[in-house]
């Protein structure tokens, strides 16, 4: 059962998020007034995932993040961000954070990104002594639209960089988040052309069990039955170099909101890409808009 530790100064919110938690009835939940008994509590409790407001006493969330990756580099951090405070948000993953959900979204957001995040780190720590003697790879992967090959591929690209060594776990986990990111936009986005608007009109119905989904239908239809995604891996001691193409028409990407612009960071696009350009060194697109190329090097 994930271990949840819940950090933040007002106790109304403690109770909103645990409520949230809570719910679901397979997390433990624990509960931390400011970071500095966060840190104490982290031995004793020894979370799978913080959540962290930002603005606290004693020690507000970006200093615990900055504490948490000396400390506690294999327990991600996921910062809950208030309205205005994107540019916070910004440096609390330049610091190390896994990812944020703005405090409006809550109800909508905060599960997903917890299940993402854990499922993640869980799939990196579980493979630490594959591939030490692998100096260069060179993969290369055609994949049909279906959702569950995404998890896969990102599991195993953060074997082969475990395996090698190429990074630690913070640093791992941060390539995990971004390629599948990309790999998200290219298969919604890119070849099925599922716009955000249909993504909220039917939310929970995307990839549904029990009826055919928004997303089996676009894979039946034409164009986008024949569209593919297209992946290279290339790992070196050097670099981490991903490039993710899609077969659909791409995008305007003149029209993309500046690396580092808090604006960047609102949205589930403007999400997904901010969350991209703070995780990876270099990020570039091709002039159609339906290639993304993701750069980590290694230390």
């Amino acid at each position: 059962m994930p271990r949840i530790l819940v950090v933040d100064d007002a106790a109304v919110d403690r109770r909103l998020i645990g409520g949230l938690l809570e719910r679901r009835g397979d997390f433990t939940v624990q509960y931390a007034a400011h970071g500095m008994e966060a840190l104490a509590m982290m031995a004793q409790f020894a979370p799978d995932v913080v959540l962290t407001d930002v603005t606290m006493p004693v020690m507000d969330g970006l200093e615990l993040v900055t504490a948490m990756r000396v400390h506690f580099p294999s327990v991600p951090v996921i910062l809950i961000t208030a309205h205005g405070s994107e540019a916070l948000a910004i440096e609390a993953l330049e610091r190390g954070a896994a990812s944020y959900v703005p405090k409006s979204r809550l109800a909508g957001k905060l599960l997903a990104t917890i299940d993402e995040v854990i499922s993640i780190a869980q799939a990196s720590r579980s493979h630490q002594q594959l591939l030490r003697c692998l100096d260069e790879g060179n993969f290369r992967f055609t994949l049909d639209n279906e959702p569950a090959l995404i998890d896969a591929l990102v599991d195993y690209v953060q074997k082969l960089i475990e395996g090698m060594g190429l990074c630690d776990f913070t640093a791992r986990l941060r390539v995990g988040l971004a390629l599948k990111e990309a790999l998200l936009n290219a298969m919604f986005h890119g070849n099925l052309q599922i716009t955000r608007e249909e993504i909220e009109a039917v939310q929970d119905h995307l990839i549904a069990e029990s009826e055919p989904s928004l997303v089996e239908l676009r894979r039946e239809q034409a164009p986008y039955r024949d569209r593919k995604i297209h992946v290279e891996v290339r790992l070196s001691r050097q670099e981490i170099r991903m490039v993710v193409r899609d077969d659909g028409p791409g995008f305007d990407v003149s029209k993309l909101p500046a690396p580092g612009d808090p604006a960047a960071l609102q949205g589930d696009k403007g999400r997904g890409l901010g969350l991209i350009r703070t995780f990876m060194d270099e990020v570039t697109f091709n002039a159609a808009g339906n290639e993304i190329t993701l750069v980590k090097r290694c230390a």
